[in-house]
């Protein structure tokens, strides 16, 4: 219960930082992406200012030895990077794929969740699609693994 209230809590200030940088406005995507139009920088400025914050207590939490807890996860600690982690195919389609959705609909994960709850209806679209594509991944990532 504990864990569901630290990890509500967290999404509340997420979704709250987030409407609050104007990140869940698809316009403020698409324009951070358009570079080489009416370019607008206000995204870079909300995740500088999300690092800002983070990187003191993630150094402070690695000098401890320790790792972050990752209760909206619900995991209890986040899993350390696998030693000889490389860049792969899989990584590179993925990204490139995510990136073309966050730049045709102007949303991605967490704002469209966001959205959803203002009663946003392209959001709730594009969070069906997504979800959708993750269901499509797992079915096939299944099938070749059993096969």
């Amino acid at each position: 219960m504990k864990k569901n209230a630290v990890a509500f809590v967290a999404g509340v200030i997420f979704a709250i930082g987030l409407a609050w940088g104007g990140m869940v406005q698809p316009a403020k995507i698409i324009g951070f992406l358009d570079l080489f139009g009416h370019w607008d920088p206000s995204l870079m400025f909300v995740m500088a200012g999300a690092i800002a914050v983070h990187m003191p207590v993630s150094l402070w939490v690695k000098r401890q030895g320790m790792l972050l807890p990752s209760v909206p996860c619900g995991v209890d600690v986040v899993p350390a990077p696998a030693q000889g982690t490389r860049v792969d195919r899989p990584l590179i389609a993925g990204s490139a794929l995510f990136g073309v959705g966050w730049a045709l609909a102007g949303y991605c994960p967490g704002p469209a969740i966001v959205s959803i709850a203002g009663g946003v209806l392209p959001a709730l679209v594009f969070t069906a699609a997504m979800l959708a594509g993750i269901a499509a991944y797992r079915a096939s990532s299944r099938a070749t693994t059993a096969g």
